[in-house]
């Protein structure tokens, strides 16, 4: 009765037109009210605990590297850098967004700052090429939704504050995962860019490509650094942000020189705001969770899918059916932070391992952003791409089913993300 009364006054709030994040606590509120609980000291209380995490000083610290690395010039630099490589092939500026994709993913965990910056560089670029744009904006969505699954992520952060998994693990168990989506999307884009008819780049002397990579290397030190500095524990995934954003500062301000006085607090700003947003979720969600777990909710759920609870396989399918079924009406971080704390008590009895959880559940939350009518980055591409969104929509299909099928191997083969994470032990 409990997990009916939340979800349908989560579903009723949300349509109402209330924000994600007082729809979650009015959820809560609902939930109190009817086992008679309710105490305003409690909603206070749970959702300063939400806030008041350390583990989430991360968050702004993330977001901010992203806005230096875009506004500093290093985002360019990898754009450049993969078009000197893979540029010159059929289909190339498509391989370009691809691998410039995976390169920003492990600078930026923000899918939405990404997408941005890639759509903003290589749309106009595909465009005057001959490319189709929805097709062009689509794969740029794609390629921005692997930020989320390589470290380092966002997404990961408030995953293993939200279900207590060691970010450290989860960050490098995302490493293969995310590789694996660049690779199904270079095979989608392989069949789709023989049946476009368009231009072929000349190909980039080996002279100017060292001079590229020169350029660019300030930039791919970055995950070098991070992943280096969490695998042999020089510092944790908290203070990786404050080193990636000192670093992406320090180049854009010293090495490129692209960034000035005015750039940064630009870049302040947007981060400030940014993270309101994911703070105060964070905040008001802990009122939702903790009245989850008093009116044992996941129980309830878990009865639900007691018949399932026998075949590990078929229980993940069924949750990640919910969550992309979920990814389609709400954002990324609300489902993360509405299905954490009803899963996790499912996936422990299961014996299934939280951090391939974690790494899937992340996945299939990240294919949310690409799925209208919601999906932000879809939004997000169709708005700086300058194509309609019902056009957008039309250009993803080949590589939203790329994904797709990849998360389904997931889900059959575990070992795609346990054994390459024993690799980082």
């Amino acid at each position: 009765m409990t997990a009916l009364v939340f979800i349908a006054s989560l579903l009723c709030l949300i349509v109402g037109g209330l924000p994600i994040a007082f729809a979650l606590m009015f959820a809560g509120v609902a939930l109190m009210l009817l086992t008679g609980q309710f105490d305003a000291q409690i909603v206070v209380q749970n959702a300063i605990a939400g806030a008041d995490n350390f583990v989430l000083m991360a968050v702004p610290f993330f977001i901010l590297a992203g806005e230096f690395m875009n506004a500093g010039g290093l985002s360019k630099r990898i754009v450049d850098m993969a078009g000197a490589f893979v540029g010159h092939l059929r289909g190339g500026l498509g391989y370009v967004a691809i691998f410039a994709g995976i390169l920003l993913a492990s600078l930026s965990g923000s899918a939405v700052a990404d997408t941005a910056a890639l759509a903003a560089i290589l749309v106009p670029m595909m465009r005057q090429a001959g490319y189709d744009p929805a097709r062009s904006c689509g794969l740029m969505a794609a390629g921005g939704i692997i930020a989320p699954v390589i470290p380092p992520s966002i997404g990961f952060l408030i995953f293993g504050v939200a279900a207590n998994v060691s970010i450290t693990r989860l960050f490098l168990a995302g490493i293969v995962p995310g590789i694996l989506m660049g690779a199904v999307l270079v095979a989608a884009w392989w069949l789709v860019a023989r049946r476009q008819r368009v231009a072929v780049s000349p190909r980039v002397s080996w002279g100017r490509r060292l001079r590229l990579l020169a350029q660019g290397g300030w930039a791919l030190m970055l995950p070098v650094i991070i992943i280096g500095g969490l695998r042999f524990g020089i510092f944790t995934p908290t203070e990786s942000a404050v080193v990636a954003a000192a670093y992406a500062l320090f180049v854009g301000l010293v090495v490129y020189r692209e960034l000035d006085g005015r750039k940064i607090y630009d870049c302040l700003l947007s981060t400030a705001s940014t993270t309101a947003v994911v703070l105060l979720l964070a905040a008001l969600a802990m009122v939702a969770s903790y009245m989850i777990t008093i009116t044992d909710i996941s129980g309830q759920v878990g009865e639900w899918l007691q018949g399932l609870s026998s075949h590990p396989t078929v229980l993940m399918a069924a949750m990640m059916i919910v969550v992309f079924l979920a990814g389609m009406v709400l954002d990324f971080i609300p489902i993360v932070l509405i299905f954490t704390p009803v899963f996790m008590p499912i996936v422990l009895a299961a014996d299934i391992d939280p951090v391939y959880f974690g790494v899937v559940f992340i996945m299939n939350c990240s294919i949310g952003m690409i799925t209208p009518p919601v999906g932000v980055v879809l939004n997000v591409v169709s708005s700086v791409g300058k194509v309609s969104l019902a056009q957008a929509a039309r250009g993803i299909l080949p590589f939203l089913l790329a994904l797709l099928a990849l998360l389904v191997l997931l889900i059959l083969f575990p070992a795609l993300v346990t054994a390459p994470a024993q690799w980082w032990r």
